[in-house]
This record gives structure tokens, sequence and C-alpha cells, in this order.
């Protein structure tokens, strides 16, 4: 069986769009691709709210994605492929980050991922990385996100530029879905299912 870990944030937690609530495990994005996968492969779900890549939030503590990642990988060993999807909490106004620091973190988790002998037969295991959609309207984030917007929709360049770098796989979740109006950073239950099923084909593509 191959396992995947999928490393993220509230969108990998599944949070509803203005609401809050955690979509059921069947319609989150990781649920769809383990149901596409099928029996096969085993969907690790690593999602928590406000993880950044790199950057310490002094007003939501212990979502440094860097602190949290070796222990995770160890957990879950043996894996097979570490799905990267964070960037979007790291365009908070707070952080005061580019695109190109957004990517620098990225790339430091691509690189202790690859320092960890997780994978089968004790190398590193595969990666995915996933550049999230640009921003949409937002509503009670405005102000959390003041400045992000326009920041987002240059993160996939530069994601991708990282995973070319890095020798990784790389999807841009923006070419297939889009962050729901009801809050702007979030996926509604839809979104959820066309990129599971993208993550799925790509994850294919990426242990082929």
């Amino acid at each position: 069986m191959k396992v995947i870990v999928a490393f993220g944030d509230s969108n990998t937690w599944g949070s509803e769009p203005g609401v809050g609530a955690r979509f059921a495990p069947d319609v989150r994005w990781t649920g769809v691709m383990a149901r596409e996968l099928g029996p096969a492969f085993h969907v690790v779900e690593e999602g928590l709210g406000g993880r950044t890549t790199v950057f310490d939030d002094p007003i939501e503590p212990d979502r440094r994605g860097a602190d949290y990642l070796p222990p995770c990988l160890r957990s879950h060993a043996p894996l097979d492929l570490l799905i990267i999807s964070l960037g979007c909490n790291d365009l908070k106004a707070r952080f005061s980050a580019t695109p190109g620091d957004i990517a620098n973190g990225v790339e430091r988790l691509i690189r202790m991922a690859r320092a960890e002998p997780v994978g089968p037969g004790g190398a590193p295991p595969a990666i995915l990385l996933v550049a999230p959609p640009p921003i949409a309207r937002l509503s009670d984030y405005a102000d959390m996100f003041e400045g992000g917007a326009e920041k987002s929709k240059r993160l996939a360049a530069r994601y991708r530029e990282t995973a070319e770098h890095n020798g990784v796989g790389f999807v841009d979740a923006g070419q297939f879905i889009h962050c729901s109006d009801r809050d702007g950073i979030h996926y509604d239950a839809d979104q959820h299912a066309i990129l599971g099923r993208a993550l799925a084909e790509a994850a294919r593509m990426v242990l082929s």
C-alpha cells in the first residue's frame, strides 16, 4: 500500500468557507483523492488552520510548518509521497512576506523532507508541491490579508520555479479551482471535489 501524507492548512483540514465548521471526510479533497486512488493507497490528513511554511505567528502560536514537519513525517513512516499545500497563511499582512519569501519557505520544507529517511527503504519520500489558488473577494479576513490578494496571484509562478529547481512534482491549484467568495480563502465543497481528483492524478504520475 502506498502512503501519502497531505501536509497543509485549513483547506487540507477542510474548513467550510464563511462557517468554520469542518467538511465531512468524504467531502474534503483528501477524502476525494483517497476515493479516486482506491484501496492501494492510504491518504493521511495533516491539515491545521493557520499553518505557515516557516513563519512564527505571534497571534496564533504553534502554526509554523517547519517545526512540525520532521516529527510528522517520522510518525507516519514509511511513506511514499508528501504533498505540501501551504502558503496562503504566509500572505497575512503581519508577516510582510513577498511571494519570493514564501517560495523560499516552501523550499526549506522540501529540503527538510529530503533529509528525513522516511520513504521506502530509508530513502526520502517523493514530494508534490501544490500552489494555492489566488485569494478571492475577502470579507471577515480583509484586514488580516491586506495586500495578500495581489501577492497571491504571483505565488504559482514562484512555486513552479521552486519545484523545477528541486526536482519535485508541482500542481497549480489555481488552474483547477478558485477560493470561495464567502470568505475569500477557503474552498467550497465542489472545489474540494475538483482538487481531489486533480491531485489523485498528479500523485499517480509522481509515484509511477
